[in-house]
């Protein structure tokens, strides 16, 4: 059974970071595409970051215009454990973020099917 489990999220000052932790169970962790999502009240959820299942050649990451440039995605296959290290946040940053796996096992593969969904971590962004 695949389990996600998202921690770190928490009340920041704006220009202050954040990391977000996402502990993987139940499936390889490399051999699929991470993704981080996020949606503020009374919007549709947006695709944040993806990192790309493993590839003889490495892994790509991709983000939203909005969080390039401050937001880095990351993966740690020993802890079974995808990051999102957040810095210089805004107040539009504020959100409950969601980490979700894809459900294909496939190399080089990005977000694109996303079968599983941790229950999200609240993170706001206020003076």
């Amino acid at each position: 059974q695949v389990q996600l489990a998202e921690s770190g999220g928490g009340l920041v000052q704006p220009g202050g970071s954040l990391r977000l932790s996402c502990v993987v169970s139940g499936l390889p962790l490399e051999d699929h595409a991470i993704g981080w999502y996020r949606q503020a009240p009374g919007q549709e959820r947006e695709g944040v970051s993806c990192i790309s299942s493993s590839a003889p050649s490495g892994f790509t990451t991709n983000y939203a215009e909005s969080v390039a440039g401050r937001f880095t995605i990351s993966r740690d296959a020993a802890k079974k454990t995808v990051y999102l290290q957040m810095n210089s946040l805004r107040i539009e940053d504020t959100a409950v973020y969601y980490c979700a796996v894809d459900r294909r096992s496939k190399p080089g593969a990005l977000c694109r099917e996303m079968g599983y969904w941790g229950q999200g971590t609240q993170v706001t962004v206020s003076s």
